[in-house]
This record gives C-alpha cells, structure tokens and sequence, in this order.
C-alpha cells in the first residue's frame, strides 16, 4: 500500500512538474512576442503628386511585408512643396529618435541630412546623390548615415527622344524650377546633348508654382519642343503647363512617367512604385541588421521604359516612332 502511496504521489509531481514546465515555456514565449521590435519609421514627403505618391506607397508596403503589420510604425507627412516645412518634419523625427526616416525627393533628403547625423536616413525619387549633397567626391556610396535609390533615368537617351518625336527642331526650351537643383544638373546635361545635336538651348526657370502660367508661355512661345526633367514643382503643376503647351501646339517630353501623363508626349520611364519597394528593401536590411547603410552604395531603377502618351500626341498631330510603349492611366 505504500508502495503504491509513493508511486502516486511521483506520478502527480511528475504531471505538476510538466504543466509549470508547459506554464513556464508558454509564458517565456508570451514574453518575448510582447517585446518584439516595433520599428518606428518616419517618411518626409515634399510634395503629393502621382510619382512622389507612389514611390511612398511601395516603400511602405514593401517594409510592412518584410517586418510584419505590428513591427512597424510609420508617421507619414506631407512637407506641401515647401522646403522650411521638410525641415520642419525632419527636424521633429530626429527628436523623437525614429529609427529610419525616409526622405522623398531631394529636398526631404536634403532636409533629413542637416536634421541628425547618427538615424540612418534612404532617399528616394532623387536623382543626382552627389548634387544633392554637395558631395565633393562620390563614388557611389555616401557614406555615414544615407542611402538610397535615384530616379535618374538616363539622359543622353533622353535627349534623343526630342529627334524622336520632333525631328525638325531646331530651338529646345528647358524648363525647371531653380530652387531644385537636381532639376537643373538634369537640364545643363540635357542642353550638353541637344546642343551637339545642333539644337538652340534656352533655360526657362520657374521659382515656385506662382509664375508656372507665365514661364510656361515664355517658353511656349520661343521652342519647338520643351524638355522637363524630373521636377516637383513642374509635376505638381503640370495640368497648368499642358493648358499653355497644347494651345501653343508645342509638345513637351519628360524626365518622368508622371508629368508625361499630363502634359508631355513622351518619357523614358521609370516605375515609381517599384523603385519606392527598392528602398523599402534596403530599409528592412538596415533595421534587421543585416547591412550597414555607411557600405551600402545608392541604388538605380533598372530597365527605364520608353512611352508615350497617346492622348497628347494625337492632339498634337504626332506620329509615333517605333520602340515606344503607349501609356495607360
């Protein structure tokens, strides 16, 4: 009877044993679910246009994929086109210690840079990593705290589509905002090439969206075609600019998808979306550990698209050259 006593009792501290066991690994794995990571995020958009818009979008979702719903937290702003409202933002995130910002367009990065020196900082949707930085020497990777991908898609292609659409054009007008001056490393490239093609350049500069209408018409008036590269003020405004450039008949190609769509006959495409899901992927290396962003070199959208825009082209008469993609809202 003892016996039996005994291997009761062994048989109920066994069983007691094994649910404070159970209890024990149940809690611990209860524990580290609720101290799991929660990456706070915060994202400087200059401007709200079509491009801008999409490259924020891919970025989001990409990093929300990667990490999980309730791994990442991000606090999205919108600088409305000015420059002291992005410093504004920045400077706000570098306060509340983010763990990443992103900056959107030269003037966020720009912004997120003069904000801290120690949060990791990618850009996107900017062009020119070295003009945007005042880089004296770039070799591809920034270094310290940034990184990122460019928009840039190349220039000497599109230059050549300027011959393209318009073989007989003789004077080129360029039109940019001056305050952005990736904008205008884009035009003084451009003007390098249609100026070896024989074309007459001439600089047309908007200093914000207050004197788009009139610029518009200055240039309307003197070029047979207009070249905008990929510039915010001009996209943010670009509806503007097709009112002034259909009714002088005069067609306009674009450093950007965007634009294009509204106001231009033709573009050397890049996908915004995917190149905002391109950053989103470095920033999930960045945050798990994975890569340092001082080594990781600034990224480029691959694979740019030709397209043209068959609403536009067909108002202007434009017969369109082989090799080109028609573009779909």
């Amino acid at each position: 009877m003892k016996e039996v006593k005994r291997i009761m009792v062994a048989a109920a501290a066994a069983v007691m044993a094994l649910t404070a066991a159970g209890c024990s690994s149940s809690s611990s794995s209860s524990s580290s679910k609720s101290s799991s990571k929660v990456y706070k995020i915060g994202i400087c958009q200059l401007v709200q246009h079509e491009a801008l818009d999409a490259a924020t979008k891919g970025f989001k979702e990409e990093v929300t994929k990667e990490l999980g719903k309730s791994h990442v937290k991000f606090d999205t702003q919108n600088a409305q086109g000015d420059s002291s409202t992005a410093t504004t933002i920045c400077n706000n995130f570098a306060s509340e210690n983010e763990d990443l910002i992103l900056g959107n367009a030269t003037a966020s990065l720009q912004a997120a840079s003069a904000a801290t020196k120690s949060i990791p900082i990618l850009g996107t949707a900017v062009t020119n990593y070295q003009v945007a930085l005042n880089l004296k020497k770039f070799n591809g990777t920034v270094g310290s705290n940034i990184s990122g991908t460019s928009d840039l898609a190349p220039l000497d292609k599109q230059e050549k589509m300027i011959k393209d659409f318009v073989p007989n054009a003789k004077k080129l007008g360029i039109l940019y905002c001056s305050a952005e001056p990736n904008s205008k490393y884009q035009a003084d490239e451009v003007a390098k090439y249609a100026k070896k093609d024989g074309l007459k350049v001439t600089e047309y500069t908007l200093s914000d969206t207050n004197d788009v209408n009139s610029v518009t018409q200055q240039a309307a008036s003197a070029s047979d075609v207009i070249y905008i590269p990929t510039d915010n003020t001009a996209a943010s405004c670009a509806k503007t600019i097709n009112n002034v450039a259909l009714k002088a008949k005069v067609p306009i190609i674009t450093g950007e998808e965007g634009i294009m769509s509204k106001c231009g006959v033709a573009t050397l495409s890049i996908d915004y979306y995917g190149l905002g899901k391109q950053t989103g992927k470095m920033a999930v290396q960045i945050l798990t550990g994975k890569k340092k962003i001082a080594q990781m070199p600034v990224q480029y959208y691959k694979n740019p698209v030709k397209e043209y825009n068959p609403t536009i082209c067909k108002k202007l008469g434009i017969k369109v050259p082989a090799g080109y993609k028609a573009y779909k809202n």
